[in-house]
């Protein structure tokens, strides 16, 4: 334990990597939580995959492995992605899950070209372009997580102005829509952040594993409340917990990846979310089940037969009782008829 806190607190390299897959996994849980209640957990797997593209062509633009050309040629390209995905669903019969298994597939096989091509081309600057499929967090330095730290602000900043309405489009887009507020316009500016998350996430997990970035610490955090203000505060540690733990226990072993360790943390805590959470976990659930049996049991044996049988002096019988109220409502009919 002593190792781990030396590595996370005096360690340049182990502090950067986890701050930056802190700021990942806390921008990542809070634009998770609308993705999940929205029901488009997907979606950010969809927009992962659509990036992968914009990397290589802001390769090309840059000449090399430039942070800043990288992570703008994914935004765009991760924000096609997403105008493709609302352009299917709206101008075509296809539902949702078909247009994201279409642009999923099209734009990372465009990628995968893009990829191979610009390895075969000799540029020796092109060496560990192919780490963004699978996350390669060890090589994070500090200005690659100034740059994520800006851009998750601004993010979180966008959150919190417009958070009414996110929880409008998230719960009610109907009845947001009664009241005049352009829930068309907000679900395209929070499929921009959650593609500006999906960008923050690329160099650490990559565009594979990043899709569990964004619903597992949301997941997590929904068992344990029904509450959105505090889902987005629990998801953010969650996935800040998971970034900085999974990078701290990678520094100690040099053959765990760092990316696919901090996707694991995360299901972690997911089962045991679902497991121990108060009133949703399944443990409390088996529990108060076994005690509603119980209680049914009790009442079953505890009954009128029961209480008849062991001779309760105050006991009625309520066959008897309601064959008295049959009788004398059949005599006040007949004394009214004959009256």
């Amino acid at each position: 334990m002593r190792d781990f806190l030396n590595l996370l607190l005096f360690d340049y390299t182990v502090r950067t990597v986890a701050l930056g897959c802190a700021v990942l996994g806390i921008v990542s849980g809070v634009l998770g939580c609308f993705a999940v209640l929205r029901r488009q957990s997907l979606f950010g797997d969809a927009l992962a995959h659509a990036a992968l593209p914009g990397v290589c062509l802001g390769f090309v633009f840059a000449g090399g492995k430039s942070p800043a050309w990288l992570l703008v040629g994914a935004a765009i390209s991760g924000w096609l992605g997403a105008l493709a995905v609302l352009g299917v669903v709206c101008g075509s019969r296809l539902k949702e899950d078909a247009a994201l298994g279409i642009v999923l597939t099209t734009f990372f096989g465009a990628g995968i070209v893009l990829v191979t091509r610009i390895q075969n081309t000799g540029n020796a600057s092109q060496s560990g372009l192919n780490s963004f499929l699978f996350g390669q967090a060890a090589v994070l330095v500090q200005r690659d997580v100034l740059i994520m730290a800006g851009a998750g602000a601004a993010v979180l900043a966008l959150v919190a102005l417009f958070y009414k309405e996110f929880k409008l489009l998230a719960f009610d887009p109907a009845y947001g829509s009664t009241l005049g507020v352009p829930m068309g316009l907000l679900g395209v500016l929070l499929t921009g952040l959650i593609t500006v998350a999906v960008v923050i996430g690329l160099q650490s997990v990559g565009v594979i594993l990043m899709a569990a970035m964004l619903i597992a610490p949301a997941s997590a955090a929904r068992q344990w409340t029904d509450r959105l203000s505090v889902m987005i505060g629990l998801a953010a540690v969650f996935g800040a917990l998971s970034g900085v733990t999974g990078a701290a226990l990678s520094s100690l072993d040099a053959r765990v990846p760092t990316g696919p360790l901090i996707v694991l943390l995360a299901t972690a805590i997911v089962l045991f979310s679902l497991a121990f959470a108060p009133r949703r976990g399944m443990l409390w659930i088996g529990l108060r089940r076994r005690h509603e049996g119980r209680r049914l049991a009790a009442a079953a044996v505890h009954g009128p037969g029961y209480r008849k049988a062991h001779g309760e002096p105050d006991y009625a019988d309520h066959l008897g009782a309601l064959g008295g109220v049959h009788r004398s409502t059949g005599r006040d009919a007949v004394r009214e008829e004959g009256s």
